[in-house]
């Protein structure tokens, strides 16, 4: 690690100024010789490179977006050119440049970071060793030494013998403790980091190699920070244990405001953005309103989270419009409920060859007396008939009217013609 920092011996200068300028303010606050003053002052070191870092994190988050989206196309260029190594990387490249995506861009952050990280630790331990560096005089020099955060020195390491411990004037237990602590805490914060990433800012309808990549990384990470971190000094601990808060601030922030399309994260920030606009009758926001404006724009290609929240918007009585405003509409909500009922309906369940069999045979019965029944009914019906006409037996049968002759009672006929 000593090796690897002394490569990095350029940047010890700036950086030993930065956590010098701080120490002046902090010290007149806390006291020159505290170990708030010092530590605090590495905590503004942190914050300072990380806000300097924050284009790289954005590059990073968008880059990291886009090489999930473009995770199946890359499998296939990697299936159709197979045997052929060259046409493979010329077709991956053609596509990061049509996409604009660069796959070193999750690891800016990173690296930018690295030349700072390495200069911090060569300070830090030049004043272990008590030797100047940088714009560090033996004044500072002795005031850093004195340094104690919870008891253990700055520049102490886990590793360190009890002989050199007690040199910076302190105890090894102490700094164990102190050090095993603050070990578990940068870890932890590295998983959750990771961990957040994963669950909720990453589109599950896409399975690729990418997010088994990332869970590889979940575990991976951590564990490596936890090896390494015995060979950290107190000062190194607070350093990196700060930019791991900052990491997982700074991603919470980001996958709250502007998340992957698909992801849990999206749906829940559609969820308040619907709230918002019921509850307002407007999208307020100007940033809002490009959110709403892409997804009008998207069409039949909107995923289902943002189907989801069209679907609401008309439930409530609300249209999107285009230019990301919304409007009411008295037809938005019976719309809406025809489409979720039709979307509601289900398809019969396929039933079995035993229950089809049985349901055929109990329709066959049931035709055969209905047919049987419908016989019987209909004989009965003439049968009534024939008993409703009268009987001629026993009565004079009534003469019929003669042809040519009127009927009714008959004029008598004129004495004459008798």
């Amino acid at each position: 690690m000593d090796t690897i920092a002394s490569l990095f011996s350029f940047i010890t200068w700036p950086v030993s100024w930065v956590i010098v300028q701080f120490h002046k303010v902090y010290g007149f606050v806390f006291g020159p010789d505290t170990g708030w003053a010092w530590g605090l002052s590495i905590v503004s070191l942190v914050i300072l490179i990380r806000i300097c870092l924050i284009p790289l994190f954005v590059k990073q988050i968008k880059s990291t977006r886009n090489m999930q989206v473009l995770q199946p196309k890359m499998k296939a260029i990697q299936e159709r050119y197979k045997s052929d190594k060259q046409r493979q990387s010329e077709e991956m490249m053609k596509l990061y440049k049509e996409t604009g995506t660069n796959p070193l861009s999750s690891c800016l952050p990173i690296l930018a970071q690295s030349p700072f990280f390495f200069a911090l630790y060569h300070v830090l331990s030049s004043i272990a060793d008590g030797k100047k560096i940088g714009v560090i005089n033996d004044q500072l020099l002795e005031s850093a030494r004195q340094a104690h955060i919870f008891g253990a020195p700055l520049a102490a390491k886990f590793t360190d013998s009890a002989d050199k411990i007690a040199g910076l004037d302190a105890s090894a237990t102490s700094v164990k403790i102190v050090t095993a602590i603050m070990i578990v805490m940068m870890s932890a914060s590295q998983f959750f980091t990771q961990r957040q990433l994963m669950t909720k800012n990453v589109d599950l309808t896409v399975k690729t190699p990418f997010m088994q990549q990332q869970k590889m990384m979940l575990y991976i990470f951590p564990v490596m920070f936890m090896v390494m971190g015995i060979n950290f000094p107190v000062g190194v601990l607070v350093y990196w244990l700060t930019t791991n808060v900052w990491t997982m601030g700074q991603q919470m922030y980001v996958i709250n405001q502007n998340p992957t399309p698909g992801s849990k994260a999206q749906d829940a920030y559609l969820q308040r953005l619907l709230k918002s606009v019921v509850a307002s009758g407007e999208v307020k926001a100007r940033r809002k309103r490009n959110v709403v404006k892409v997804i009008v724009a998207k069409g039949p290609d909107r995923n289902d989270v943002e189907r989801k929240f069209i679907t609401g918007l008309a439930k409530a009585g609300f249209v999107a419009e285009p230019d990301g405003t919304v409007s009411r509409s008295a037809t938005a909500a019976a719309d809406a409920e025809g489409s979720a009922a039709a979307a509601k309906r289900q398809q019969p369940k396929r039933q079995t060859k035993a229950k089809r069999q049985s349901a055929t045979v109990q329709q066959g019965t049931a035709a055969k007396a209905s047919e049987d029944s419908s016989s019987k009914t209909s004989l009965e019906k003439k049968d009534e008939a024939q008993d409703a006409k009268p009987t001629t037996a026993g009565k004079p049968a009534r003469s019929q009217a003669k042809s040519g002759q009127r009927k009714g009672p008959q004029r008598p006929k004129h004495p004459s013609k008798k």
